[in-house]
């Protein structure tokens, strides 16, 4: 695999080469046997109607992307971040929590944002490194909040309930939001420096106005969220459901043209193949681990080992740091699924809460050199060196490091909310 990758293949490419020479010559298979499997596997993920929610959210995410959204978050929460230290800076946190409920993208949610925000903090004279690492850091909220569609790329390989793991990412995302708001208070607190003065007053009136900014946005996060939580749709359904509202919402903004839909369309279309292309060829790397048994002999080699599930999840947890070093979230997921859930499963974790322990462990990769894809759009959108961007996200990067044990010492955090909407 690490040959593949590093000749420069595309991931999905790497995944697929990687199983069928692994059962042509290990498994001893002929290739009409191996060709036999692969069209199964893509027959049944071609039809898997779970799957339909991956290219609707997305759609979804790159109509609002294209719309001023982001002005309008930057806006609409001014008013309410202005008498809580640190003051603009909390619309990076804020703006991307409300972001990721229509998103499912980290990179989308940092970029969308980031069009805004950073020019806005930078022109006013808020600390340059304050606001690049907290833009970086809540930004990666898109992979956990709802609807996340590397939760859904989970769901799907391991056979979980995407509404389940919808729920569960809730609570998670929120805690990392309310340390990264923590985080800026303080820093503010002790350094005032980092924050300019302001005199300006906010009369009801304003408040009213910020209200009528964030409230297509909260609308299309009630609608979605909503009508999943309730059980009225499924994810899927959902999903199409947004798309609609989004439309709406773009026809009476006054920002529908037919340019902005045919270029949300082949973003989505783009983003879509890729991922279906990866859960097609992770399936078949399942299905060839399957036939070797490696996942059992991998599960035999550990259990000899006679870790606790605590030094299991510490293992997990430095390996799936060194892939966030060199992979993206969703080829972190397909490509280690197959034999880290078996040995979840077996050491007693809730596969439920391992999804959010996975989705909080990519985040950690979103803001991590170099392949971390939060810190080249920020490279992009401000022009600062990729390693000074690294640097400003740090602070945030060790937050999640405390999301995680706390996640860890607490699963309820994960799981009290779908227990108590769909039952143990």
């Amino acid at each position: 695999m690490l040959v593949f990758l590093a000749a420069g293949l595309w991931v999905f490419a790497s995944i697929a080469l990687v199983s069928v020479t692994s059962l042509w010559f290990l498994g001893g298979m002929d290739l009409n046997r191996i060709g036999t499997i692969a069209g199964a596997i893509v027959n049944r993920y071609s039809s898997a109607w779970e799957l339909s929610a991956i290219p609707m959210f997305i759609w979804m995410g790159e109509i609002i992307f294209r719309t001023d959204i982001s002005m309008r978050l930057f806006r609409g929460l001014s008013p309410f971040v202005s008498m809580i230290p640190g003051r603009l800076l909390h619309t990076n946190v804020m703006g991307c929590t409300m972001f990721a409920a229509v998103s499912g993208s980290s990179t989308a949610t940092t970029a969308t944002v980031g069009k805004i925000t950073t020019r806005e903090l930078f022109d006013r004279g808020y600390d340059k490194s304050l606001a690049i690492g907290s833009l970086a850091g809540a930004g990666s909220l898109g992979l956990m909040i709802p609807p996340s569609l590397v939760m859904i790329v989970y769901g799907i390989l391991a056979e979980e309930s995407v509404a389940r793991l919808f729920a569960a990412g809730v609570f998670p995302g929120l805690m990392i939001s309310g340390l990264f708001t923590g985080y800026i208070v303080v820093r503010s607190w002790l350094n005032p420096s980092l924050v300019p003065v302001e005199n300006h007053k906010y009369r009801p009136m304003d408040f009213l106005r910020a209200f009528v900014d964030l409230f297509p946005l909260l609308l299309l996060m009630v609608v979605v969220l909503g009508s999943i939580y309730s059980g009225i749709a499924t994810p899927s359904e959902a999903a199409a459901v947004g798309v609609c509202m989004s439309l709406v919402i773009v026809l009476v903004t006054g920002q529908f043209s037919f340019t902005m839909i045919s270029q949300s369309l082949m973003g989505a279309l783009r983003t879509s193949t890729m991922i279906c292309a990866l859960l097609i060829a992770a399936a078949l790397l399942s299905t060839a681990m399957g036939f070797l048994h490696i996942p059992a002999d991998v599960a035999a080699g550990i259990a000899a080992m006679n870790l606790s599930p605590w030094g299991l999840l510490l293992i997990l947890s430095i390996f799936y740091l060194g892939l966030g070093f060199l992979l993206d979230g969703n080829s972190i997921v397909v490509m280690s699924l197959p034999i880290a859930l078996p040995l979840i499963v077996q050491a007693g974790f809730d596969p439920i809460w391992f999804g959010v322990y996975l989705v909080l462990m990519i985040e950690m990769a979103a803001v991590t050199p170099p392949i971390g894809f939060n810190l080249f759009v920020l490279q992009g959108a401000t022009g600062y060196p990729i390693s000074k961007v690294a640097r400003a996200a740090f602070p945030f990067f060790v937050l999640m490091v405390v999301g995680v044990v706390l996640l860890a010492i607490f699963p309820q955090i994960a799981l009290w909310f779908p227990n108590l909407i769909y039952g143990v």
